[in-house]
Parts: C-alpha cells; sequence; structure tokens
C-alpha cells in the first residue's frame, strides 16, 4: 500500500507501511494537503489563527520544507475606487481564514495549482505557489452576496476538480452555494446545481442551485462526466458533468443507514463505484446506532453495501469529515480517519479495514502519496 499524508489538528504525518514515519509541523493545525502527482512535489496548508494561514511544500518528500507564499485577498476597494461599485455591499471580510481545498492544474499547465478558500474565495497559482491571484469575475459575481456558511460563518470551497482533458474546465463545491463550473479558465463561471435539493431553506428554496449544501463533490478520472457529491440531504451523481444532478434514492436499510455524511470518494476508473461514510445529521453526526460503517456502491448508487469488518461497532462517534476518506490510483487501497483521530485502510475496496491508530489528533485530511 502507498504511503499516506495524514493533516491533523497537531500536524502532518505521513504514514508507511501502516506505521508512523515521521510528524512535520508539530502542534499546528493541518487544513489541507496536495499530492502533486505531475511533479511529486507535497503542499501543505497550515491554519495558525491569529499568525493566519500557511503554505509549505516539499520536492523531497518531507525530508525538507519550504515556505510559500498564501493566497491573500487584495485590499478591498473604498470609494475612491474605480471598482467600489462591485462591491459597495459585500459584508464578506477579504481576508483567508482557511485554505480549504488544493488542486493541481491538468497535464498541459505543469505549474498551474488550485486553492478553495474559507471566506469563498478562489486563488491561482501559474507559479507552482510562488504568487496567487483571486479569481475576480467568480468573486465579483453578484450571486456571491447571496452564499452562507455550511459549517463555518462564511462559505467556502471545499471542492475543486480540473478536467483532465481540459484545463480550462474547472468545477468547484462550494457550501453553501451549489457547483459552479468555469469552461473558459475561470474568465466566467456558471451555477450547476440543478436537481440538489435542500430541506434546511425555506420552502420556495428547496431547489435553489445557489443555496445548496455539498458537503463534498468528487470527479471520476477515467470518465471526467461523471461527478458525485456527498450533499447535506443526500447523495447525488451527475453524469453530464454537472448540467444535471440525480438524487439517490435507495431506501434506508441496514445496508444504506443514512443519506448524510461528509466524504464520498470515487474509482479513478469506474465511475459507477464510490464509497461513502454516512452518519446521523444535523445536531448529532455520528455514525447510526454508535457503529462504523463505510457504504460502497458499484452500480451507480441504484444498490449499496455496508462494510464494518474492522471498524468499531459499539458505542462509535467518529465522524469522518469531507476530507477524511481517500482512494488510492489503483482503486483498491482506502484510507478513512475521523475527527476523534483513528485512521483506518483497506486493502479491498473497502470490505475489510485495519487500525492504524485510535491516538491522533482530529484529522482533517488524508491523501495517497
Amino acid at each position: 500500500m502507498a504511503s499516506l499524508l495524514v493533516g491533523t489538528r497537531k500536524g502532518l504525518f505521513v504514514i508507511d507501511n501502516q506505521q508512523i514515519k515521521s510528524h512535520h509541523f508539530q502542534g499546528e493545525p493541518v487544513s489541507q494537503v496536495l499530492v502533486d502527482r505531475r511533479t511529486g512535489h507535497w503542499l501543505v496548508a497550515l491554519n495558525l489563527g491569529h499568525f493566519g494561514v500557511k503554505l509549505h511544500t516539499s520536492v523531497d518528500q518531507g525530508k525538507t520544507w519550504t515556505a510559500l507564499a498564501a493566497p491573500a485577498f487584495p485590499t478591498k476597494p473604498v470609494a475612491s475606487d474605480a471598482n467600489f461599485a462591485d462591491f459597495k455591499d459585500d459584508p464578506t471580510p477579504w481576508n483567508v481564514e482557511l485554505i480549504w481545498s488544493l488542486s493541481a492544474g491538468a497535464a498541459d499547465e505543469p505549474d498551474t495549482l488550485w486553492a478553495g478558500c474559507i471566506p469563498a474565495g478562489l486563488f491561482k497559482s501559474t507559479d507552482g505557489g510562488q504568487s496567487w491571484a483571486l479569481n475576480m469575475p467568480l468573486w465579483r459575481d453578484p450571486r456571491r452576496q447571496k452564499w452562507f456558511g455550511g459549517g463555518y460563518d462564511l462559505a467556502g470551497i471545499h471542492s475543486i476538480i480540473v478536467d483532465p482533458r481540459n484545463s480550462k474546465h474547472v468545477t468547484l463545491g462550494v457550501s453553501c452555494a451549489g457547483v459552479w463550473q468555469t469552461f473558459d479558465g475561470g474568465e466566467s463561471w456558471t451555477l450547476t446545481a440543478k436537481g440538489m435539493k435542500s430541506d434546511y431553506t425555506p420552502p420556495d428554496m428547496v431547489e435553489d442551485e445557489n443555496s445548496q449544501d455539498p458537503h463534498c463533490v468528487v470527479g471520476c478520472v477515467a470518465a471526467p462526466d461523471v461527478l458525485w457529491s456527498q450533499h447535506h440531504c443526500g447523495i447525488y451523481r451527475s453524469v453530464d458533468a454537472g448540467k444535471f444532478w440525480q438524487q439517490i434514492t435507495t431506501p434506508i436499510s441496514k445496508d444504506f443507514p443514512s443519506v448524510f455524511g461528509f466524504a464520498v470518494a470515487v474509482d479513478p476508473a469506474n465511475p459507477l463505484r464510490a464509497w461513502f461514510a454516512p452518519a446521523i445529521k444535523d445536531e448529532k453526526r455520528y455514525p447510526v446506532n454508535g457503529k462504523l460503517v463505510v457504504t460502497r456502491t458499484d452500480d451507480g448508487g441504484k444498490t449499496f453495501k455496508a462494510f464494518d469488518k474492522g471498524l468499531p461497532q459499539t458505542d462509535a462517534y467518529d465522524l469522518v469529515y469531507r476530507h477524511g476518506l481517500a482512494v488510492a490510483p489503483n482503486g483498491q487501497d482506502l484510507a478513512m480517519a475521523s475527527t476523534t483521530g483513528s485512521l483506518w485502510v483497506s486493502g479491498d475496496a473497502g470490505e475489510s479495514w485495519e487500525t492504524v491508530s485510535q491516538n491522533l489528533p482530529p484529522v482533517a485530511v488524508v491523501k495517497f502519496v
């Protein structure tokens, strides 16, 4: 099994052969990790509170680290600025509170990186992270004024999917603002959350695309038009690159205990296969009946199977957050970690699990190297 990077509230852990190999940024909260498969470089985002967000990279698999420029908003326009009218009613603070997502550009843009933040600014680097620029067309879009936080006070971009066929096609998952896409490298944006429904909004806004909370959005590498989302109110799948989202309506059962959760992972080679970590929604947010399971569909959501071998089945309060479930490029190895510091791995497509640790700090993200 490939090595793992595990980002926690107290640093980055490198897991090799299911053992902790090294610990970096000790005591510092890691909010996101990127393994850039174009270069082999690692990027780690830190959230240092009063000291702001930081970004570091390693070109030698963690032996040494170099600080990079962190995404930062420009100064908010004042009355004397030419573009003041675009933002005069904007209550959003122009200050990056969290780097929530990191993504590498497509193969034809070897130095391009994307970062999604809280508040929901999208930043792009064309020099490998040495500098960043806020995407102004999205930030200026008047529909952004209606975005709101899902679990945080402010809206944020937690999912970034770059189409491997077309580097100018980028898909974003925003909580709470639905799914947004650009087909021209960020010059213009389209809201593409048709079919998603919310139960936390007034009745006349249930199908409002700009109010949806897709906790996580992922795409299939082999079939980029197929997208999956673990939404606050259910599981959704799109087969037309997000033009329409079909809600999964599988009845609740032992093998499908809940439609709620945060995480989703899709097989890189099989768009019909995806994994989820179900939980009880809203005020509880822990596994159904205190039994932690991973569910998998092999037929595009028509049926599901729950797997619990090796996972705690009594008094389990482990919540797997949106970046806490990962599948390796081989489609067979998986890793899952919880906000209570447990880490599990599977080598058989999620059918059985082995505990790596039960004593890590709360985990925000896991990534295969």
